[in-house]
């Protein structure tokens, strides 16, 4: 478990792991980077108080770096990715092991159960398991068993790990779907079961969220870099939208002033803003009112922020 600025949700997330009814020996290593909050501290606490749980230091606070330690100091046949605001769902290990054996895959996961507390953390929650929020994808929006291009943490086999040196610490974001990548590129197997769910916490604030998915979108244009033929609408949809806002929004400016049909560039972001409120309140469905009114604010967040970091990329 990578853990950086998880004071919130640490003892949560721990507890999720060492609840579940599982027969055999189990480790718990907490990679932990240094953070502006009690982190440390709660990891510290935990760490004492179960022999289970042991803590190794990830100086950098980048993902796969802080997941690469955590491997080496692993000593089991199955390691289990967790992540420090996310809750497995009971039965999860058990259940991942069952699979492994079952289809012999190199990596099983699940759904991605994103709840929030809070309205606008439910509005985060209600767009990413949207297909229009996110595209459709089944640890996002929910699928059948079987087959994947990627799924949300793992349960890995450590020999597949061990043969592909581990997480590639080039990506500080989407490490995971990388890794996947090469797994299947490498002949293994990935496969997806619905009934392997883990609740996910979603951003608190809406700098937050934009601040994330402009991470992931300018670490996204590295994967396909690196990967051209990753390439595919749903990825470049997001970058797509933000263009055609910007082109539509700088004609109607000059229309303004010049010609008419210049003014038509307007009807670019009215359309775009009369699909987020179409989808937003597909998304969020059931949901109280306030909600339902930040559900479209929190899509259009998460897609011009994720466009703009494509744009913008990583060096």
């Amino acid at each position: 478990m990578p853990v950086f600025k998880e004071e919130k949700h640490l003892a949560a997330a721990v507890r999720g792991v060492l609840e579940q009814d599982y027969p055999g020996e189990m480790e718990v290593v907490l990679a932990v980077a240094p953070s502006p909050d009690r982190t440390e501290a709660v990891a510290t606490e935990l760490a004492a108080a179960d022999p289970r749980i042991r803590l190794v230091t990830n100086p950098s606070g980048r993902t796969p770096t802080g997941l690469n330690a955590a491997l080496a100091a692993t000593r089991h046949d199955i390691v289990v990715r967790v992540d420090g605001h996310g809750e497995l769902s009971p039965g999860y290990i058990q259940r991942a092991i069952v699979l492994l054996e079952q289809t012999g895959a190199a990596n099983v996961g699940g759904f991605m159960d994103t709840r929030g507390q809070t309205a606008l953390e439910r509005a985060v929650a209600s767009a990413m398991r949207s297909p229009f929020g996110m595209g459709v994808t089944p640890f996002r929006t929910g699928g059948q068993e079987g087959p994947a291009d990627s799924v949300y943490l793992g349960v890995f086999r450590r020999e597949v790990l061990a043969r592909l040196g581990g997480f590639d610490e080039d990506f500080h974001r989407a490490q995971d779907w990388e890794l996947n990548f090469r797994i299947r590129r490498n002949g293994g197997l990935v496969w997806f079961s619905p009934d392997l769910s883990v609740v996910y916490r979603p951003r608190s604030s809406l700098p937050d969220v934009a601040k994330q998915f402009y991470g992931t979108g300018g670490w996204r244009r590295h994967v396909m870099r690196r990967y051209p033929e990753t390439a595919t609408l749903r990825y470049l949809a997001p970058p797509g939208v933000v263009l055609l806002l910007m082109v539509g929004i700088g004609a109607g400016v000059v229309g303004v002033f010049g010609s008419a049909w210049l003014r038509l560039g307007w009807l670019a972001p009215l359309g775009y803003a009369g699909l987020l409120l179409a989808g937003g309140a597909m998304a969020s469905r059931g949901e109280r009112g306030g909600t339902r009114l930040l559900t479209p604010i929190a899509m259009g967040t998460m897609h011009i922020s994720w466009g703009l970091g494509f744009l913008r990329g990583v060096r």
